[in-house]
């Protein structure tokens, strides 16, 4: 898959995402999302790895969020279909992420330290941008600004790790007998 259109793709479903969390239509923001997740499937080598990793980060996107609500530390907008679970369309960002682990991330794997340090920042700095739009609200900021950070900082280098063993984004090498 194509650098450029990778981040451009991740950019438009992230703010679509948001956006429409923040304003009510989180299905259509959602729809944008599972629009370019299903591009990214559909030009991959191996599509069927990349939807393993997709699907395993936004499992662990629910669960991440999911405490963080039930903690009562955040709280959205829209888009929350089981009260004290994270609403779909931030798993549904979750997922998109996945999308940008081995294209737009492919040159962190090597480098977790650096990951960890860009997560403890970026994780937390996405949840506030967020907030500024209206999608989410921090209740407690502190703890969960902390939470984040540290969420990040440990889940950033972890799916990495998990894409480089899942990457479905290069056509596999065959591999001669001599």
């Amino acid at each position: 898959m194509n650098l450029l259109i990778n981040v451009v793709a991740f950019k438009i479903g992230w703010v679509s995402a948001v956006f429409g969390g923040a304003n009510e239509m989180a299905l259509v923001g959602t729809a944008i999302v599972l629009v370019a997740i299903g591009i990214h499937l559909f030009v991959v080598a191996e599509p069927s790895r990349e939807f393993m990793l997709i699907a395993l980060v936004g499992l662990i996107g629910l669960s991440v969020d999911s405490i963080l609500v039930a903690a009562g530390w955040l709280t959205y907008s829209s888009g929350t279909i089981v009260s004290g679970l994270a609403p779909y369309w931030i798993v549904a960002i979750w997922m998109l992420f996945a999308t940008t682990l081995n294209v737009a991330f492919r040159w962190l794997q090597t480098r977790l330290v650096l990951a960890a340090a860009i997560g403890a920042i970026s994780g937390p700095a996405s949840y506030y941008a967020g907030s500024r739009i209206g999608a989410v609200e921090f209740t407690e900021f502190t703890p969960a600004i902390v939470a984040l950070g540290l969420s990040w900082m440990i889940l950033f280098p972890a799916f990495l790790m998990l894409a480089k063993s899942l990457d479905g984004t290069q056509a596999p090498v065959l591999q001669s007998r001599v």
